[in-house]
């Protein structure tokens, strides 16, 4: 089977340039908290073996397979999230309960696998309501794929309840939300996600601190401030791989969070560019993969599967860049992370299988076949 050789070249690409991030963002803080600088490096290397691994897996086996899987994955994903608060499974960090005990002293993120399976729980829905086919059992259907949405806010996991959120909409929107409906949302939304953001102490503490990180430099508005000095340390080209200062505890969370600030410090404008690049052509093929589909359901996967690299690319970089309150959101294949590299492969996977299915090239404006 032939894979789409764009697609699979650019996730090698960022693949490796992230553990060559990791490795250059991670080793002094690795050998100050853990007595060895490549306890990081090694840990990614065993993520990206894993997560090429699924990536090939997702994208090798036949598509009405896959669509199963990914269904199925979505079920699991579920039980993931609510078995977070269990006892002795669920793991407690930072006041949130998101990641599961796994052995061997690994743990996972079952939100990072609700987001990449959600389009497959989406995809039926779309479909249906694209068509007109809309009714009772439609909407029990609606609130039961949309009922994970509260435990990822209770846990809580304000980033993939905002992304998987936004993509609801996006979707809906694209295959045609009458405009009051948009109207009717947005007007109900945004007073919801303000209350949101001004009941939690630590979410409005994020916002303040964004809108004027200097007011307090020391400490809401820290790393934000250490993030644009970062960028504004590497200039047109950068300092050199691995000669960068911002890594040395003055970013906090260097090689997840931030690690775009590193690579900008190190790399330059013309790196950050070059990267934004990849990941605008991986979205760019998703998109005219989701044209040339014949079915509304794999339409609205394809779709779906590149907006979560564009919301997961935007927010991270945003956060980077000071343009969006501090969110702790990984950047796609390249920060530290097992459970977000894996899920990504999923995903990257998924498009590649999906490519194989768009030989004919249909506008969303012809009929479906099935």
């Amino acid at each position: 089977m032939r894979l789409d050789r764009g697609i699979l070249l650019a996730a090698l690409f960022l693949v490796g340039l992230g553990l060559v991030q990791v490795y250059s963002s991670s080793y002094i803080f690795a050998t100050e908290m853990h007595g060895d600088g490549l306890f990081f490096f090694r840990k990614q290397a065993l993520f990206a073996v894993i997560g090429l691994a699924a990536l090939f897996w997702a994208a090798l086996l036949p598509w009405s397979w896959s669509e199963r899987a990914g269904r199925v994955l979505w079920f699991l994903a579920v039980i993931g999230i609510v078995g977070t608060f269990v006892p002795g499974l669920g793991l407690k960090i930072g006041g949130s309960h998101r990641w599961l005990n796994l052995p061997m002293g690994f743990r996972f993120e079952p939100g990072e696998l609700l987001r990449v399976t959600y389009p497959f729980a989406l995809a039926p829905l779309i479909a249906d309501y694209a068509r007109g086919q809309i009714d009772r059992a439609w909407t029990r259907r609606f609130f039961l794929t949309m009922a994970p949405l509260c435990v990822l806010y209770v846990q809580p996991d304000f980033g993939s309840f905002v992304i998987i959120s936004l993509l609801t909409f996006s979707m809906f929107v694209t295959f045609g939300l009458r405009w009051r409906f948009i109207f009717g949302g947005l007007s109900f939304a945004v007073p919801v996600l303000s209350y949101m953001i001004i009941s939690s102490p630590y979410r409005l503490v994020r916002v303040e601190a964004f809108l004027n990180p200097w007011a307090d430099p020391a400490e809401k508005g820290f790393q934000v401030i250490q993030s644009l000095l970062s960028f504004y340390n590497g200039g047109l080209t950068g300092v050199g791989l691995g000669q960068g200062q911002g890594k040395l505890f003055f970013l906090p969370e260097a090689h997840t969070d931030f690690t775009m600030a590193v690579l900008g410090e190190e790399m330059g404008f013309v790196g950050f560019a070059i990267l934004l690049m990849v990941y605008g052509f991986l979205v760019f093929r998703g998109f005219q993969i989701s044209l040339q589909l014949k079915r509304y359901r794999d339409r609205v996967i394809a779709l779906s599967l590149s907006l979560l690299l564009v919301f997961a690319v935007f927010i991270n970089t945003g956060v980077a860049l000071g343009l969006l309150p501090t969110k702790g959101l990984t950047l796609p294949l390249l920060s530290y992370g097992g459970s977000s590299l894996i899920c990504t492969g999923l995903c990257v996977g998924w498009l590649l299988n999906l490519a194989r299915e768009s030989s004919i090239p249909l506008s969303f404006r012809e009929k479906e076949i099935d």
